[in-house]
């Protein structure tokens, strides 16, 4: 396919699918980003002006938020080396600490980057609707119920979420 007809197709999806439009848009901003800052890393980051960074297409609660994550990291306040020792709620308690970082954020940052198996993020839409759809027949659960759930699938929480959440959507998400 040439690659004109690719853009153009591509282009046309985006028009229709507003999900896709999303995707792509946050693929702009973010190779923007990369231009501006050079290699992404936290001294780079806070070398530059957030007018800078706002320019590239981020909101200024986005702006402000990769800032103070550049910044946790310059400051040492996030112990990367020391993760692999960490339990989950360290690495959890350590995250929120960064603005626009919360516990959900985390959980699926220890899932889909740290490959931890034993996560259970209760807080998670499609856990929830999984959970509902294959154990309740649809009806509303409470997070006790679902807590007593996970339990039965301890170490491998992260594992069961990841097939409840495949038994909604076929298609596999990535962060």
């Amino acid at each position: 396919m040439k690659p004109d007809y690719w853009d153009r197709a591509k282009r046309a999806l985006a028009r229709r699918d507003p999900v896709m439009a999303l995707i792509m848009r946050s693929h702009s901003v973010w190779n923007r980003v990369c231009v501006c800052v050079g290699e992404v890393r936290p001294p780079n980051v806070l070398a530059r002006k957030r007018a800078e960074l706002r320019a590239c297409g981020l909101s200024d609660r986005k702006t402000e938020y990769i800032a103070d994550l550049a910044q946790h990291f310059a400051d040492g306040a996030i112990h990367v080396a020391r993760w692999p020792q960490m339990s989950d709620e360290e690495i959890i308690a350590e995250l929120v600490e960064v603005r626009g970082i919360g516990r959900w954020t985390a959980e699926m940052f220890l899932i889909f980057n740290l490959l931890r198996p034993d996560v259970f993020p209760l807080d998670d839409l499609g856990l929830q609707k999984g959970i509902r759809r294959a154990y309740f027949n649809g009806r509303k659960v409470s997070v006790r119920t679902m807590t007593r759930m996970g339990e039965a699938w301890r170490p491998w929480r992260s594992v069961a979420t990841w097939y409840l959440w495949r038994s909604l959507d076929p298609l596999p998400v990535e962060y």
